[in-house]
């Protein structure tokens, strides 16, 4: 998981990405921890949410440890080659981000809950990075899923960024993009850290609190 070559650190031109194929990788038939099935239908007035913040080991578990989010589910997203392996997205090669998909019900966690433990739960301003994990896998994404989430994002960004400014930190790299396809990584990636925990976790926040949903205004 660690990189060292400045190249990794950029995004692959998409006539340089790999291949892939054009029939989906098996993974998990259900939740390591809910026992759902991992590729349910959304039940009605559920929503989706994704996110990319370093590696999805960590960043499930911090979205699952909430109890609040009806279903978790890690892969990729975001780049160029469909149905990647795990292998393949190391390369850096395929354009793709490690990310995690969420379904949940905004009656139980709103989108604005799910946004302040994203840019606390991990460091958003170092761009193709996340700790010692480097390359364009490991970026800080918010891919939206309607223009709501888009809005709410967006607002929520200036909110963060005001408060890293006073803190003396620097500015915030995250993409906000529409949501993209998403490749479910293979089984043994799903819920990785309730199969194995111990395991490696790179993420971490700033230490900066998120003011959202605290009736702070963006400047």
């Amino acid at each position: 998981m660690f990189f060292t070559n400045a190249k990794k650190l950029q995004m692959v031109d998409p006539k340089e990405a790999l291949p892939g194929r054009p029939t989906a990788l098996p993974t998990a038939e259900r939740h390591f921890l809910t026992d759902i099935p991992l590729k349910s239908p959304v039940p009605d007035g559920f929503d989706v949410a994704m996110f990319g913040m370093g590696c999805f080991w960590g960043v499930e578990r911090k979205f699952w440890q909430t109890s609040r989010v009806w279903l978790t589910m890690v892969g990729y997203a975001g780049g160029y080659t469909p149905n990647p392996t795990y292998r393949e997205t190391c390369t850096q090669l395929t354009g793709h981000n490690e990310v995690v998909r969420l379904v949940f019900d905004p009656a139980v966690i709103s989108y604005d809950e799910l946004l302040k433990l994203f840019w606390e739960g991990h460091d958003p301003t170092q761009g193709m990075r996340q700790g010692n994990d480097m390359g364009s896998t490991y970026r800080s994404g918010i891919y939206w899923a309607t223009e709501a989430q888009h809005r709410a994002a967006v607002a929520s960004k200036a909110l963060y960024q005001d408060a890293l400014n006073r803190a003396g930190r620097t500015t915030i790299t995250t993409e906000i993009l529409p949501m993209p396809e998403f490749f479910y990584a293979e089984d043994y990636h799903q819920q990785y850290l309730a199969k194995n925990p111990d395991g490696y976790c790179g993420i971490g926040g700033t230490g900066v609190t998120c003011p959202i949903g605290t009736g702070v205004a963006a400047r």
